[in-house]
């Protein structure tokens, strides 16, 4: 898994690609150095790519502007985001009535989902709402689920890289509602193999046929390895070299940043 450059060995049989978005193309509003480039020759190539997020705080308008700002040749049609994947989801269970404790720029695509207070709701839709978070919203939550309601988490991410530093992610919150209530949050982006599945559909490929370039050791390259994905882990965003080599979770290739992936790919 040497990362240097002229010295890396490349995959074959990749025919598509997946990239994370927050860590790997960019951290913050700060594009990683190479990154709009390397996008731009794996696309000359003929490489189908998709961009599977986590994020939670924003809109598919607002990551797709984010993304053209930063000079990133991504359609918007190629972004799969958390938030739609339970967009998805509720719409197919008849979108019923949902407290949806995300950020008001994600609620814009939420528009024909009927919003509930907590303790109406038959499902708590719960992604990044920053220092919105209480000990009392919490509570809220946590008895409306002992009432039957279902527990939606956008993702079950630990922690998130920023441009300050890491930072503590949704999961904590949604493992402490699953263990006072002792509902089970179902979980819908990474690591969810399902969420892994939609964007492979969406490229007509298989997953053998498939990389996910991530720079989260469990959610990018567990997840992805878990849905029969090649797995490639970038050494910038949240990755820790600690972190990473205490976990059991092993890389199919190790790179220094997403402006190596050509190179990988024999570019």
């Amino acid at each position: 898994m040497n990362s240097e450059r002229g010295s890396i060995t490349p995959v074959s049989n990749i025919k598509g690609i997946l990239f994370d978005l927050d860590g790997v193309l960019y951290v913050g509003s700060h594009t990683i150095e190479g990154a709009p480039e390397a996008v731009r020759r794996i696309r000359a190539a003929g490489y189908p790519l998709r961009v599977i997020t986590n994020t939670s705080t924003q809109s598919l308008a607002s990551l797709h502007g984010k993304l053209l700002k930063l000079g990133f040749d991504i359609e918007c049609a190629e972004i799969l985001s958390a938030p739609q994947a339970v967009l998805r989801y509720l719409k197919r269970h008849g979108s019923p009535s949902c407290a949806l404790l995300l950020a008001d720029d994600v609620k814009r695509d939420f528009a024909e989902i009927a919003e509930a207070d907590i303790e109406q709701a038959d499902y708590i839709v719960v992604g990044d709402i920053g220092e919105a978070w209480s000990y009392s919203l919490l509570n809220r939550v946590f008895n409306r689920l002992m009432q039957g309601a279902k527990l939606i988490a956008v993702h079950k991410n630990r922690f998130w890289q920023t441009e300050t530093g890491l930072q503590m992610d949704i999961g904590g919150f949604v493992a402490a509602l699953e263990y006072c209530s002792g509902s089970e949050a179902t979980v819908m982006g990474k690591p969810s193999p399902d969420f892994f599945q939609i964007a492979l559909q969406d490229m007509g490929l298989t997953a053998e046929e498939v990389a996910i370039v991530g720079d989260d050791i469990d959610s990018d390259i567990g997840g992805g390895q878990k849905a029969g994905l090649t797995s490639i882990l970038v050494k910038t965003g949240k990755y820790r070299e600690n972190y990473v080599n205490a976990s059991s979770i092993r890389p199919d290739k190790l790179i220094a940043s997403v402006s190596e992936l050509p190179a990988l790919l024999g570019l």
